[in-house]
């Protein structure tokens, strides 16, 4: 929250946030500042991005990768943006159409994948098709998708919009299970290895009140609401802890997660999967997979034989109570 009459710590013009783990207010060209900052630290600090590289930006109609695209865009980098149609009902319509706008109104490259027409399902009938939960099923999805499209078409870099609030989520819950292959591979750059694409992560330094800020101060829209099927998820308990704890000790969460990088990622580096050569390709689609078979290709041929299941049928029993 910005106290009314709240100073900007830099001009001392009227602030339009306030943000506590910097002890301090911004402006809007202020915060602009502050946030191109952040992201370019986090490209040098972790050798993501030269300016020759072609770029593949994942967006979903967020704020995040939105704000990621439009930063990198204005930064001078080549960047196209990648969107996957996941048949989430009116949730996909609308998040698909701030996508084209954004992409329109600035003349920028986005291509376009849709999970119905290109691999013949939906994510609300591969997760009751496999049993899977909903964002399970999406993820495996998104990462198979935005893989092929990144190595299909040739780009150095495939870039995604997680955020500080994300990372320390994910951080948080691994180190819960003490799962050391994730925690291994959770790193900021994901070296183009093992016929997977280079994979880059901007805004590790910048939260999501913070990307919402630049969305406002930039005249970007986004979708607002979150995903319907989403409701319930572990990764959104994690957050609301860590922003417990945040609250009451500004900067621990960033402290957390950047401390991870720079005291324990080291340690871990080469435990997982990957770089200790457990994988080999999938006998169906030649994709690295640790089985005989991907997950993404028993996935398709599961939702292949499956009826298409509409959106109601996979929400959280507390959203269809609401619904009816």
């Amino acid at each position: 929250m910005t106290a009314v009459g709240s100073k900007c710590k830099v001009c001392k013009g009227p602030a339009v946030i306030g943000l506590r783990r910097h002890h301090a207010h911004f402006c809007a060209e202020h915060l602009q500042q502050l946030c191109r900052r952040q992201m370019a630290k986090a490209i040098e600090d972790f050798d993501m991005l030269s300016f020759d590289d072609r770029i593949l930006v994942a967006v979903s109609g967020g704020k995040d990768s939105l704000a990621v695209w439009d930063m990198l865009i204005e930064a001078g980098y080549q960047a196209d943006g990648l969107y996957v149609g996941l048949g989430i009902g009116e949730y996909s319509d609308s998040s698909g159409g701030y996508v084209r706008r954004f992409a329109d109104e600035r003349g920028l490259n986005l291509q376009t994948v849709d999970l119905r027409d290109d691999y013949g399902f939906d994510i609300p009938t591969a997760s009751k098709a496999t049993k899977r939960v909903p964002c399970s099923a999406c993820g495996l999805s998104k990462r198979r998708v935005f893989d092929k499209a990144a190595l299909d078409g040739r780009y150095d870099v495939l870039v995604t919009g997680h955020n500080l609030d994300d990372e320390a989520a994910v951080l948080y819950g691994n180190t819960l299970r003490w799962d050391i292959d994730y925690l291994a591979r959770q790193l900021p750059v994901l070296p183009a290895t093992n016929g997977f694409p280079k994979k880059v992560k901007p805004l590790i330094r910048l939260t999501e009140r913070e990307m919402a800020a630049w969305c406002l101060v930039r005249g970007i829209d986004y979708i607002v609401e979150e995903c319907p099927i989403a409701a319930g998820n572990k990764h959104l308990v994690y957050k609301q802890s860590l922003n417990v704890i945040d609250e009451s000790s500004p900067g621990a969460k960033a402290a957390f997660y950047l401390g991870f990088l720079d005291r324990m990622a080291p340690i871990l580096q080469g435990r997982s999967a990957a770089a200790t050569g457990q994988l080999h390709d999938c006998e169906r689609c030649g994709s690295p997979t640790t089985s005989t078979v991907c997950a993404f290709c028993m996935l398709i041929e599961r939702s292949a034989e499956h009826d298409p299941v509409p959106v109601d049928m996979v929400l959280p029993k507390r959203a269809r109570k609401e619904i009816s």
